[in-house]
């Protein structure tokens, strides 16, 4: 098996002729005829007793060739795209076998897709805003306040109407020119009012009744809403059982303490959430500051990136949206026809992103060859056992799951990330 020649004859794409020599071919009819030997009858034979040469002169000598061609097709392209140097990312197309015997072995054409090339432009010095990373007041504020309302209780109002911010828990149920519809009807339902849980108008019209009250919400169906509902008024007949609200903690000494046992007083914990937010400020805005500048660097670069490259990682994003549905007990299948969506209309969302996912692959890679950038293997040995503690496995299970080769190309391309970054201004 050897290649015959290689040429470049698109963008990206090479034509290749392969040989595959008549010996390793006639090998390869006799191992299709051995696959096979036990279906085949021939009359005059038991079936599974017929000899190769019989079935051939019944046949035709081309009778295992197809089969034969299968066998030998994959490790002799491999071989002739090794020998030519390429770097595939499709499978080959355009097949054309110009000759195929015994006698003469096998030579065939193709075209396969490459790897595109990549000219970069500027990727060190660049500039990019750098957010704020200091806490301020109002940002501790915030989240005190975010506290208080997650220990927050509801009692029972008894003096007053239901107003918004209430939790009412009310019966209803609603009719369309006069009929009731399905999916219209609910009994102690608790709607809390302003958190447009319900149908735009609805809950600011239960707010200003009073406990035991009867009376009608109309409204009219968004456009958007399912077929049978869209864009029609409707009534919904109402009445509350009982009114609740929020009772706010007080923010002091003994709250900070309800809510983390490692402060004693208001002080302390407002101290603690200020070093808090200002490390998550500081990884956001290192965050977008290093995406601002990798966007810098593939607007930068040049390269006619092959559709199939694209296509490929959109279907990597799919696969793994799936696997993490999967892991919450939901098939992909099941999810789209909730969401009333094709597989096609999915896959539309998560193309933009596949390529821009593809770009910076791209130019990061570019990047580590053009500063030779390398992957030791102690930086291999530590990535191991920093995925081994953080999946709860053993470093070999990872060995034999993740291929060195991926390892080595993740640590490269961060490598990469930090040449741009550490290079760059913050404006």
């Amino acid at each position: 098996m050897a290649l015959k020649s290689s040429n470049k004859v698109d963008t990206n794409v090479y034509e290749i002729e392969v040989t595959v020599d008549s010996q390793t071919f006639t090998d390869a009819c006799k191992s299709a005829y051995m696959r096979q030997r036990k279906s085949i009858q021939l009359p005059g034979f038991r079936k599974g007793k017929a000899t190769q040469g019989m079935v051939e002169k019944v046949y035709g000598e081309g009778a295992f060739y197809e089969e034969a061609l299968e066998i030998v097709y994959p490790e002799a392209v491999q071989a002739a795209i090794d020998e030519a140097e390429l770097r595939v990312v499709d499978q080959p197309f355009d097949l054309d076998v110009t000759v195929m015997s015994k006698a003469e072995g096998v030579e065939m054409k193709m075209k396969v897709t490459t790897y595109p090339e990549v000219k970069l432009g500027d990727y060190k010095g660049l500039s990019a805003e750098y957010g704020e990373t200091e806490a301020t007041d109002e940002d501790v504020n915030e989240e005190l306040n975010s506290m208080l309302e997650r220990n927050s209780r509801l009692v029972t109002v008894e003096d007053r109407a239901a107003e918004m911010g209430d939790t009412a828990e009310i019966d209803f149920e609603g009719f369309v020119d006069g009929e009731a519809f399905d999916g219209g009807k609910g009994e102690n339902y608790p709607l809390e009012l302003g958190s447009n849980s319900f149908i735009p108008g609805f809950e600011e019209q239960v707010a200003g009744h009073n406990v035991d009250e009867e009376f009608d919400v109309n409204v009219t169906f968004p456009d958007e809403y399912e077929a049978s509902l869209a864009g029609k008024e409707a009534v919904f007949k109402c009445k509350i059982h009982e009114i609740k609200k929020k009772e706010l903690p007080e923010l002091d000494d003994e709250f900070a303490k309800d809510v983390d046992e490692e402060v004693e007083t208001l002080d302390e914990l407002k101290d603690k959430l200020k070093k808090q937010i200002s490390e998550r400020k500081e990884e956001n805005a290192k965050r977008e500051f290093e995406n601002d500048l990798i966007k810098q660097v593939i607007d930068n670069m040049e390269a006619e990136i092959p559709e199939c490259m694209n296509a490929q990682k959109t279907d990597e994003l799919v696969q793994d949206y799936g696997y993490r549905l999967q892991m919450q007990g939901i098939d992909l299948n099941t999810y789209l026809q909730y969401l009333g969506q094709t597989i096609e209309d999915f896959k539309a969302q998560f193309e933009e992103n596949a390529k821009q996912q593809v770009k910076v692959s791209l130019a990061l890679e570019a990047i580590a060859k053009e500063e030779n950038i390398e992957a030791t293997e102690d930086e291999i040995n530590e990535e191991i056992d920093k995925l081994a503690k953080q999946y709860d496995m053993d470093a070999e299970q990872i060995k034999a799951a993740v291929p060195a080769e991926q390892l080595e190309s993740d640590i490269k391309t961060r490598k990469a990330v930090d040449i741009i970054v550490d290079s760059a201004k913050k404006a």
